[in-house]
Parts: structure tokens; sequence; C-alpha cells
């Protein structure tokens, strides 16, 4: 069996929970110190399979829970083959922050005593809390803030609200009240998590160090260049309203220098899977209505009926829409979709 050191400073952390399997009965021995041949990596969603399939090249298998673009990974349900593949992974990657909480059951499912090793994505995000109250075991980061840390965000007061009618699917996850777990639209974030990710990978898989540091090196310029664009729009159209019937595309707006006029407790709601209280809806309605937004931004994988009736207040006064999705889009890199997106953005605040 293969000795699994931490691949480097938290938030990569220690699963005590996996197994090294393979087709031999292990993950690969000396090889997989070497030119990585059985190394697995398993990520929650496409969007972290990708980009660590861009970094480690055919170094690894990379494989994704969920590689649909329509699936929400809000509402999964883990099957026995996703287990099976937890539970052979030497990495497994997740979002954290109680987006995939599913990645969590598989992750105790896999429970043999081995010592598989997993990335935290949301820890290093500038706004999670690092205390210890993520959805998931794996809240440690050095990049979290501290001064977040307080005792509003460790529960979500609303997860067991009474008026939960479930009209826009299942999202029971371990949400952390007041933060926006979407933190794949933060290209600062992925910056990070690609870093802590080479370097990982470049000790675990030696004879493809420099091959891994140069793929980790152009993904990275190519997510600076999202900040440029980002940059650009900032400078054309800082201080522009944006209205989000969920908190998805939040860190690309705010990159911007968008302001968020949602109606407090509009896009908790939607999200949660909760009705919408009538006088937040109506508060919605209006602000969309009378000009006080200027582009709405809707989640193309979910949606619900106070939703629609926003898509239907904005098409009637003029506002135009913009869909962001939860999962990468076939055929296309996280930079390419990111790119668009912001293209998107920027053209619905120009017309």
């Amino acid at each position: 069996m293969l000795n699994r050191r931490a691949l480097i400073a938290v938030p990569l952390v220690a699963v005590p929970a996996l197994a090294l399997a393979s087709c031999s009965g292990s993950a690969g021995g000396s090889e997989a110190e070497g030119d990585g041949a059985g190394y697995t990596i398993v990520a929650s969603t496409s969007v972290y399979a990708s980009l660590a399939e861009q970094v480690v090249g055919d170094h690894a298998e990379v494989t994704a829970i969920i590689d649909s673009a329509t699936q929400d990974p809000h509402d999964y349900e883990a099957t026995a083959r996703d287990q099976l593949a937890v539970q052979g992974a030497d990495l497994v990657i997740m979002n954290g922050g109680g987006y995939d909480s599913f990645m969590d059951e598989l992750v105790e499912g896999a429970n043999n005593g081995s010592g598989a090793e997993a990335i935290t994505v949301v820890a290093f995000n500038h706004d999670y809390p690092n205390d210890g109250t993520d959805g998931d075991e794996h809240a440690e980061g050095e990049h979290a803030d501290d001064e977040h840390a307080e005792d509003e965000h460790a529960d979500d007061e609303h997860a067991e609200d009474e008026h939960a009618d479930d009209e826009h699917g299942e999202h029971e996850h371990n949400h952390i009240e007041g933060f926006n777990e979407h933190v794949w639209y933060d290209p600062h974030t992925i910056e990070h998590f690609v870093e802590t990710l080479a370097e990982g990978l470049e000790e675990r898989i030696p004879d493809a160090a420099d091959e891994i540091a140069a793929n980790a090196e152009s993904v990275i310029a190519d997510v600076a260049a999202l900040e440029d664009q980002l940059a650009e729009l900032e400078t054309a159209h800082e201080g522009d309203a944006v209205f989000f019937t969920e908190p998805i595309g939040g860190y690309l707006a705010a990159g911007a220098g968008l302001e968020d006029v949602t109606t407090e407790g509009f896009a908790e709601a939607v999200e949660e899977g909760q009705d919408v209280a009538p006088a937040t809806l109506l508060a919605a309605l209006e602000a969309v209505e009378g000009g006080d937004v200027d582009v709405l931004v809707v989640n193309a994988q979910t949606g619900g009926s106070e939703t629609d009736r926003l898509i239907d207040a904005a098409n009637g006064s003029g506002v135009p829409i913009v869909e962001f999705a939860e999962t990468l889009p076939d055929s296309a890199t996280y930079s390419e979709w990111m790119s668009d997106n912001i293209a998107s953005l920027a053209a619905a605040l120009d017309s």
C-alpha cells in the first residue's frame, strides 16, 4: 500500500476514509510515485475534473461524479457506482461549503481505514468562514478569512423551514448561511486551487512534475485573463445593478464591480427550494419592473414559479436576462466557459 503524505499544506486534508484500489488490488505502488500510472482523481463535478485533467494531463485517470451539463449538484443522489469510484480514488476533489454534500456520504461509505487525500475548494475562497462549519468535515484552509468565522455563519437556520415546499427540486444541502458556495465563479479562488493541486501532483507524480508545472502555469494564465476581462467589464459598467434569482455567478459580478440588488431572502429561498415569502416576491417584482435592475441573472439548471415570474417581469420591462449554469458545458474548458459567461454579462449590460 502506498505511503500517503499530505500533498501540501491545508486545505489539502487527509481523509481517513478512502482505500487505494485498482484491478491489481493496489493503486499503483511505486508507479504512482513515478509516472502516475494507476493514480486516480475523482472530482465531484465536471468543473473540477476538467481543471484536474488540464493540470495532470495523461499522467492520471480523472473522473467526475457529475459530468452532465444539465444535472444540478444540489439535488444529486449518489449511486453505487459513484461509491466504487470514490473508494478507488487516490485524490478526491470536492467543492465543499455544503454544495456537494453527497461527497461526504461517499467518503464515509468508503471508510476502510486507508488514507487517501482530498481538496476542498471553498477553503481557497477569501470569504470562506474558517470556523469548522463547512457542511462536510474538510473546513480548513490557509486562504480562509478568519474575520468571517462568526457564529452567524455556523448553521443554516433556514434549512428546516416549515414552508419549504419543494417546487424547485430537492436542494437539501448543508449550506453555510451568508456564504456563497459557488466558488468556481471566482477566478481568484480557482487560481489558488490550481496552484495547490499542481504542487501536490508534482510531489505525487515526480516523473511528470515538469509537465504538470507547465500545464498549471498555462491554466493559471488563462484564469488570470478572466480577471483582466472582468476589469474591462468594470471599466464599462461599474455600479450597474444585477439581480440574482440564485447566488450563482455572484463572484463574477462582484469582480466586475456590479452592484447586487437582489431582494433580501429571494435568492436564498430559491436556492434552498423554499417558497419565497409573498412580500419578498412583491419587492423583487417591483425592483425588476421599476427600472432598478440592469440585468437579471438566472440559474440555467433550476427554477420555479417565483423565478418564472421574475423572468416574465424582466421580459416585459426590457431587462436583459443572462443564464449561468452549475456545471461545465460539453467540450469547453473552465476558462472558455467563464470567458463566455463574462462576455454574456457584458453583452447584456451593453444592450
